[in-house]
């Protein structure tokens, strides 16, 4: 497995920054509170590891096989990357919905965040991009997969667990202009930051 503490970096700004995600897990706990928050976490993590599961199984094949596939891949994942960091520069500072409370249920929570990830374009672009060059195509592939995903969960768990508990106590800095341009430049930073270090990667 290859260049894990870059991995771990690159998927903790993935989890972290402004999306669909964010907003989920944001205003479940600003509903019902960070208990009642968690089953939309749990949702956000299986369902990465679902998208991650499709794509990384075909794509490890095609990776084993194909050096020019694995070049290719990796700067396709290295442009999404600053494609997100200059989005993030120029977008409207990020503010979440504040709507009002309502009934909802351990299922219900979960399943409306799994079935989230499938139209995240930053998950979808992330597995299908990115997840694939930290598999080292010599290596055991699920065990490497494996290592990843779990990865990949606990950041979302415990990043996404940082945002419920704090959303109370932040909710006027969240939704300020000045704290969403903050929040957007360092995003933007770091997205760039990590695509330029992934194009660099030797294959």
């Amino acid at each position: 497995m290859k260049l894990f503490p870059l991995y771990v970096l690159m998927s903790a700004m993935v989890v972290a920054s402004p999306g669909p995600g964010v907003v989920m897990t944001l205003t479940n706990a600003l509903r019902y509170g960070v208990k009642n928050a968690f089953p939309g976490i749990l949702g956000l993590a299986a369902g990465i590891v679902f998208i991650a599961g499709i794509s990384s199984t075909g794509l490890g094949v095609l990776l084993s096989t194909s050096p020019v596939a694995f070049t290719t891949l990796k700067y396709i994942g290295a442009a999404y990357l600053i494609y997100l960091g200059f989005r993030s520069w120029i977008a409207a500072p990020f503010q979440f919905g504040q709507e009002q409370a309502h009934a909802a249920n351990f299922r219900k929570r979960f399943w409306e965040s799994f079935t989230l990830q499938f139209t995240n374009p930053k998950a979808l672009f992330f597995c299908l991009g990115v997840f694939p060059q930290f598999i080292d195509a010599e290596g055991n592939f699920f065990l490497q997969f494996a290592i990843l995903a779990a990865t990949y969960v606990l950041l979302i768990i415990a990043i996404h667990l940082a945002y419920a508990s704090t959303a109370a106590r932040a909710r006027m800095w969240l939704s300020s202009p000045r704290g969403g341009r903050i929040l957007n430049a360092l995003t933007g930073t770091m997205f760039v930051l990590f695509g330029v270090l992934l194009a660099m990667t030797k294959t």
